[in-house]
């Protein structure tokens, strides 16, 4: 079978485009794939359009309208959510623009399409008194428990996102004065942030401890898992949900109503305000 116009250019869109000419992360094209993942269940399940038969022309801004609103209806997703699934199909539009000329009119009736505003959340942070006890958490006695201590620690003292505290490396931290760790995050952009003495000092005893210190450890993933392997996004959120879980159980009286990994870069934006 001859593949469609609309599904030559999504695979060059996803394959070549994005992560050659744009430079995007791989989190990044896999949000953006999982965008046209939902658009071909909808329109299969809605529009009773098999992927394969799908052409561009058939992308047109009703389309996109009646699968935004299937979005928010009966997926149930948030405004934020929907307004994601509209960045990608945007960025589709406008690569097509160039791409492929003839879509032009098209491509501009989607990019109309605005966002939609949504109120915004409350900020929640965490109170020194919740961060102390939930410090307390992991049990040093054993060699995963010291780990999580360092990980909690560092996501507190550093405002780190999780999947920049998933990708460090042993070379991306310095212990010595001045204490910093270089994070990089979305768009593969670094900066370097600095560190407390008590983080700093928790840190040199975590690279001794593991052998990091050695000259070819430099690659070594900071955060790993019992396979030696790099502790993942999904890891380090089950790690920081499990404690604080166990937290919340024991004293609810000190936390926020919704805690989550990103709580910690409100309080730590808080803390530096604050101090």
């Amino acid at each position: 079978m001859k593949p469609t116009d609309f599904a030559y250019y999504l695979a060059n869109f996803l394959s070549k485009f994005l992560p050659g000419t744009m430079g995007l992360s791989t989190n990044t094209i896999m949000s953006y794939r999982d965008t046209f993942c939902l658009l071909l269940e909808f329109c299969g399940s809605m529009e009773k359009k098999k992927a394969e038969k799908i052409t561009l022309e058939d992308l047109d801004r009703k389309l996109v309208e009646k699968y935004l609103e299937w979005i928010e209806k009966e997926r149930h997703c948030m405004i934020s959510t929907r307004n994601v699934r509209l960045a990608a199909i945007h960025a589709f539009c406008r690569y097509l623009q160039m791409e492929f000329p003839d879509y032009i009119y098209q491509a501009q009736q989607i990019l109309a399409i605005p966002v939609k505003k949504a109120k915004k959340p409350t900020v929640e942070y965490i109170s020194l008194d919740a961060m102390k006890y939930l410090l307390e958490r992991p049990d040093i006695n054993t060699k995963t428990g010291r780990r999580d201590l360092v990980l909690l620690s560092l996501l507190y003292d550093s405002g780190a996102r999780v999947q920049e505290l998933a990708d460090l490396k042993v070379l991306d931290v310095r212990v010595t004065d001045p204490a910093t760790v270089k994070l990089t995050g979305k768009g593969k952009k670094s900066r370097i942030v600095p560190l407390m003495r008590p983080m700093a000092t928790l840190l040199g005893q975590y690279l001794e401890e593991n052998v990091f210190t050695e000259p070819y450890a430099g690659d070594y993933p900071l955060f790993q898992n019992r396979s030696k392997g790099k502790l993942t996004r999904e890891g380090i959120t089950y790690t920081v949900k499990k404690y604080v879980a166990e937290a919340i159980n024991k004293a609810p009286e000190l936390f926020p109503n919704k805690l989550s990994p990103h709580c910690f870069r409100h309080y730590s934006v808080f803390r530096t305000i604050t101090r």
